[in-house]
């Protein structure tokens, strides 16, 4: 809130995302240890009201953050987050239940977080974003250097015993990955509506920014009813397919826009984004919570949510790359066209997932025992080796 300049933000916003990385993954292991403690299974109402949870949040963040920035500009949408980071501590120390201390462990700084780690990560992420936003022929070595860190990284946290990201979790398990290459691509396409969109709409079609955040409510208030009607029925193939279906509509509307676009069209295209919206977030968490290791429940979980900032990352990469002139209508078109290549890779990875059919489904009846088998005739083998 108090940022002089653009570094010391960036600086505040590395040490915020640290706290916020911790809270899904803790959550979806709060779910998974109370059904291992119950026995009972049948997460759906839980993970539907995770669900609708953050997308209220979503409803109440854009139209807040417009409306206190044009109260008190950008400061005061950080100013609001110290009373409620403070309410989670207050909350969280009497509500949340207590685990058992991890034995402790000598070591210094660099053994118990994996710096390492956190440092190759980065040095393939950098290179990846300066190509993405400025892409030329000239940059060419910048994709060579996100593959050499990417290999360096995936080397070192197969080796580290405390990894940055645990890439064990997906030893074997392709139906998991196929789930995040979803989040990513998912996400990718939800971002850049989000970032471009809400640009264009200031820009080129001259919304304020109040204005501009009203416009998003119908998208975020129509997932909270759509994960909420949808949360409970076990199938998650289904919701997969629709939500891939959703964005491909939705990003096709976007190709209507243009800047004497009328406010009614605005709204049906954020309501559209909606639909999708409230299937994918659920179904991915589903997913995830079904084909994960339940011993690694929280690093899956945790990896899901890494798979969901990477899509971010691409869409604001993409954002600046046809929005970076100014965001015009020909820049929120060539978006469109790429947000709609990425639903359109979404739906295609889906639908050649098998394992999909079985995540989800009730559990098979318990089938009547069979009747005892006939007795044998004295001469039948059967009856000597019974």
């Amino acid at each position: 809130m108090l940022a002089p300049n653009l570094g010391v933000l960036i600086t505040a916003r590395v040490l915020l995302g640290f706290g916020t990385c911790a809270g899904y993954p803790a959550a979806m292991y709060l779910v998974r240890s109370e059904a291992d403690r119950t026995g009972r299974d049948s997460p759906a109402a839980v993970l539907t009201a995770l669900a609708v949870t953050t997308q209220t949040v979503a409803v109440i963040g854009p139209s807040l953050g417009g409306l206190l920035i044009g109260l008190g500009g950008w400061r005061t949408t950080l100013a609001v987050n110290i009373p409620l980071a403070l309410a989670g501590l207050y909350l969280g120390a009497r509500r949340l239940p207590r685990t058992a201390p991890a034995p402790r462990t000598r070591g210094s700084l660099a053994t118990t977080l994996d710096l390492a780690g956190m440092a190759l990560f980065a040095a393939a992420l950098v290179p990846l974003l300066l190509f993405l936003m400025h892409p030329s022929p000239g940059d060419w070595y910048l994709p060579a250097v996100t593959v050499l860190a990417a290999a360096c990284f995936g080397r070192r946290e197969h080796r580290a015993a405390n990894p940055f990201i645990d890439l064990r979790v997906l030893g074997g398990n392709l139906p998991l990955l196929a789930t995040y290459t979803r989040a990513l691509l998912a996400y990718t396409v939800a971002y850049a509506f989000l970032y471009g969109c809400t640009q264009w709409m200031q820009e080129g079609r001259g919304l304020s920014a109040p204005q501009a955040g009203l416009v998003q409510l119908p998208l975020f208030g129509t997932a909270i009813v759509v994960s909420a009607v949808t949360g409970r029925r076990r199938r998650i193939r289904g919701k997969l397919l629709a939500g891939a279906l959703g964005q491909i509509a939705a990003c096709t509307l976007v190709l209507l826009l243009g800047p004497h676009s009328p406010i009614w069209l605005l709204l049906v295209v954020a309501l559209a984004f909606g639909i999708p919206q409230g299937l994918n977030g659920l179904a991915l968490q589903s997913a995830v919570y079904h084909q994960a290791d339940p011993a690694r429940i929280g690093s899956s979980a945790g990896l899901l949510r890494t798979f969901s900032y990477l899509g971010a990352i691409v869409a604001a990469a993409a954002t600046g790359a046809f929005l970076g002139h100014g965001a015009d209508t020909v820049g929120l078109h060539q978006l469109a066209w790429f947000m709609l290549a990425a639903a359109v890779l979404y739906l295609l990875v889906t639908v050649a997932d098998r394992s999909l059919r079985q995540v989800g489904a009730p559990p098979p009846d318990i089938a009547a025992p069979a009747a005892p088998p006939a007795p044998a005739a004295a001469g039948d083998p059967q009856s000597r080796g019974r």
